[in-house]
C-alpha cells in the first residue's frame, strides 16, 4: 500500500487527498460544491485495474485483497456489503484514487471557446479534498449544462455517481459551505473564509453533550475532558477568518459551564459559586480552573484552566506548491523549509530549535560561523525523509541559508556533533 500512497499522494496541484493541508482558494464567479456516493458497488470493484492497473499494476493485487478483506475487529473478521465501507483505513485512498483524472479531463474539455468573435477563458476550476471537490464557473449555466454532465459521466464510468444532498450550484456572493468552512464574498468585495454555523453549532453541540454527560465529575476531569476538544477545533480554523467566532464559541461554553455550576449546587448563590469554579489570572476574571493536586516547582499549587478558543492565533495558511511531492528527492529542500518555518511557529518547535542550537555550540555545521536573528537559518533532515529518515532530534541540524542550498547542490554530507553530557 505504501507503493501505491507514493504514486497517488499527489495527483494533481488542486487536490489535497487527505495529505497535509493543500487548499487553494480560487473566485469564480458560480461555484458547484460536490460529493459522490457508490452507485453500482460491483462495478467499482471491476474498475478497480482501470483506476490503479495502468500506474502500478504491480500493486493491485494487494489492493484488491484490501478492499475485499473484510473488516477486522478484534479477533474476528465481518464481512461487509460494501466495498470500500465508510471510515475504513482504505476509503480515504480510494476516493482519492477514483476522482484521479477529472482535472485533467475538464481542463481538455473547458479550454477555451470562441463567444461573439472573440476567444475566451471558460475558468473551469477543481478543488478537492479526497471525496469532496468544487468545481468553479464563470456563470451557472455552464455549471449547469455542460460541466455537470461530463462530471456525472465521469463517475458513471467508476461506478459513482453525484450525491443530490451534497451537490449545489450557488453563486460567490451567496456562499458556500465546504470541509467545515463558510466560503463568501461579502458586497464591499472581500471574500471571507470563515468556520460555518453548522461546523460551530455540531462543536458546541459536542461540548454541551460532554458537560452534561460529567455532572458529577471533577472539576479538574471536566478539564481534561475539554481542552482537547477545544484545542482541536480551534487549531483547524486558526488559518480563517475565525476570531470573532472564537469569542462567540467561548461566551457559549461559559454559559453552558456557568449551568453545571449552578446545578451542582443549587442552594449557593452566583457569588460563593464564582469564586469556587472561576478564578482571576492576569486581566481575566473568569477564569474556569481547578487546583490539580500538584506543587510548581515554586512550591505553588499547580492549577489546570481551560483552554480558550480565542487564545488560539491567527496564522494564514501557506499554500504547497501545485507540483510538490514528498517523496520527491528534487522536493526534499522545500519540505525542509517548510518544516522549519512550522517549527518557528509552534511552542514546541520554538524549542526544539532552540536544542539544535545549543547542541551545535550556536555554530552552522557547514561554515563554523554563529546562528544569529540576522544570518537566519534552515533546518536540515541528515537522512533524507525519502530514504526514510526522521524528524526525530538526532535526524535535524540548523544551517545558514546559503549552506543549506549548498548541502543539496554541491551534495556536501553533514554529520551532527556528540551531545556534551559534561564531566
Amino acid at each position: 500500500m505504501r507503493r501505491l500512497a507514493l504514486i497517488w499522494i499527489s495527483p494533481g496541484p488542486l487536490n489535497s487527498g487527505r495529505h497535509r493541508a493543500m487548499f487553494r482558494r480560487t473566485l469564480k464567479e458560480d461555484i458547484a460544491a460536490v460529493d459522490f456516493r457508490r452507485r453500482y458497488p460491483g462495478m467499482f470493484r471491476r474498475n478497480l485495474p482501470l483506476l490503479v492497473g495502468h500506474q502500478c499494476s504491480d500493486g493491485y493485487g494487494d489492493l484488491a485483497e484490501v478492499v475485499d478483506g473484510g473488516i477486522h475487529r478484534r479477533s474476528a473478521t465481518l464481512p461487509h456489503r460494501s466495498r470500500n465501507p465508510q471510515g475504513g483505513i482504505i476509503s480515504p485512498a480510494i476516493s482519492n484514487w477514483a476522482l484521479d483524472g477529472l482535472q485533467r479531463r475538464l481542463a481538455e474539455k473547458f479550454v477555451c471557446r470562441r463567444v461573439e468573435g472573440k476567444w475566451i477563458r471558460l475558468k473551469v476550476g477543481l478543488i478537492r479534498y479526497a471525496d469532496d471537490f468544487v468545481i468553479t464557473g464563470h456563470s451557472k449555466e455552464l455549471l449547469e449544462n455542460e460541466v455537470k454532465p461530463l462530471v456525472e459521466a465521469f463517475l458513471i464510468e467508476r461506478g459513482l455517481t453525484l450525491s443530490p444532498k451534497k451537490t449545489k450550484i450557488t453563486h460567490i456572493s451567496q456562499g458556500f459551505d465546504f470541509l467545515g468552512q463558510n466560503i463568501r464574498k461579502y458586497p464591499n468585495g472581500k471574500l471571507l473564509i470563515k468556520p460555518s454555523k453548522k461546523n460551530v453549532q455540531t462543536f458546541l453541540t459536542k461540548v454541551r453533550t460532554v458537560i452534561k454527560g460529567n455532572a458529577s465529575a471533577k472539576q479538574v476531569s471536566l478539564i481534561g475532558l475539554l481542552n482537547p476538544i477545544i484545542d482541536g477545533w480551534a487549531n483547524y480554523h486558526r488559518h480563517v477568518v475565525s476570531k470573532e467566532v472564537y469569542s462567540a464559541v467561548d461566551t457559549g461554553i461559559w454559559q453552558a459551564l456557568w449551568r453545571w455550576c449552578c446545578r451542582r449546587h443549587p442552594c449557593k448563590g452566583a457569588r460563593w459559586i464564582s469564586a469556587r469554579y472561576f478564578h482571576r489570572e492576569g486581566a481575566r476574571h473568569w477564569v474556569f480552573a481547578a487546583d490539580t493536586g500538584e506543587l510548581t516547582a515554586d512550591g505553588n499549587p499547580r492549577r489546570l484552566r481551560l483552554r480558550k478558543a480565542s487564545d488560539v492565533p491567527i496564522r494564514r495558511h501557506t499554500q504547497v506548491r501545485g507540483g510538490a511531492n514528498p517523496f520527491d528527492p528534487a522536493w526534499e529542500r522545500y519540505f525542509e523549509d517548510r518544516y522549519g518555518l512550522k517549527m518557528v511557529n509552534t511552542l514546541s518547535g520554538r524549542g526544539r530549535l532552540i536544542r539544535l542550537w545549543l547542541d551545535q555550540d550556536r555554530a552552522c555545521l557547514v561554515c563554523q560561523q554563529r546562528i544569529t536573528a540576522t544570518t537566519g537559518w534552515h533546518v536540515h533532515h541528515i537522512v533524507r525523509r525519502v530514504d526514510g529518515g526522521s524528524s526525530a532530534r538526532a535526524n535535524l541540524v540548523m544551517v545558514h541559508p546559503v549552506c543549506h542550498q549548498q548541502i543539496h547542490s554541491r551534495g556536501l554530507t553533514v554529520t551532527k556533533p556528540a551531545p556534551n553530557r559534561g564531566l
